[in-house]
């Protein structure tokens, strides 16, 4: 496979992260380095991990996860998006907000986001090629494209406030419903 064709997967794949990371930007006031490192770092991570994983398991599981892995992306994102929109309405202004770089929301934004990375292994098993090269590189763009977009959201936050962290919510909501129209009534 060539660089080109690798780096075109890689940047179409960490979109979702891109994404994801803009609206956790958004929230987290002040961020540090170790949100930077945490959401990256994770993120990057399962976008290695999983083109690795769907290869390895290669048919011998695609006919199970394709009938259900978009339903899956898009509950987790709709549960997280949908909770940024109810805290970005909640009167509390003391209260800490949750930090998407923590915990169980991270995993399962890690997950959400890195599911089309599994297909992109299974294709990659089906085409007889290698996924070690294309896994390092999908991992290392999500991670400098996640740190990138909590950056920017960081900036539209100071200037939006609350008004990001709803918009970032219902981004989670739209990339979920998008994962799931492309899933059932676009095939």
């Amino acid at each position: 496979m060539d660089w080109i064709s690798i780096m075109g997967i890689a940047v179409a794949l960490a979109m979702d992260a891109f994404a994801v990371a803009l609206a956790a930007g958004a929230v987290l006031n002040p961020i540090t380095g170790r949100h930077l490192f945490r959401l990256g770092f994770h993120f990057g991570l399962f976008q290695a991990i999983m083109p690795i994983a769907g290869w390895l398991l290669g048919l011998t599981v695609q006919k199970w996860i394709t009938s259900y892995d978009h339903w899956i992306a898009f509950g987790l994102l709709a549960y997280v998006g949908g909770r940024m929109i109810v805290e970005a309405f909640d009167d509390e202004e003391d209260g800490d907000p949750s930090d998407p770089t923590r915990g169980l929301t991270m995993v399962m934004l890690s997950i959400a986001t890195s599911i089309d990375a599994f297909a992109v292994g299974l294709s990659l098993a089906m085409l007889g090629v290698s996924v070690w090269v294309p896994s390092v590189v999908i991992g290392l763009v999500a991670g400098v494209l996640t740190v990138t977009g909590m950056l920017l959201g960081r900036k539209l936050g100071d200037n939006w406030g609350k008004r990001v962290e709803v918009c970032g919510g219902v981004v989670l909501c739209l990339i979920g419903l998008k994962i799931l129209l492309e899933h059932t009534l676009l095939k």
